[in-house]
């Protein structure tokens, strides 16, 4: 399934971090378990902002699976 942003994934509340994390998503697997991505272009696509034009991303590099809570 193709989609124009992120946040319009059907599963796993997907949701943009900040802190050490800004320019990444997280998508919730099971229970604090996440599942992170970034942007996988150079350079990545992105708004006035700064922040990620997601629209423009079609491919995504996964970081981490885990809990990032602790």
């Amino acid at each position: 399934m193709a989609t124009a942003r992120v946040t319009a994934l059907i599963a796993g509340h997907p949701h943009p971090l900040t802190g050490n994390r800004v320019g990444q998503f997280a998508l919730r697997i099971d229970g604090l378990f996440r599942l992170v991505f970034e942007p996988a272009h150079e350079p990545i696509p992105r708004r006035d902002d700064g922040t990620v034009e997601w629209a423009e991303v079609t491919a995504v590099r996964i970081v981490f699976i885990g809990d990032y809570h602790d």
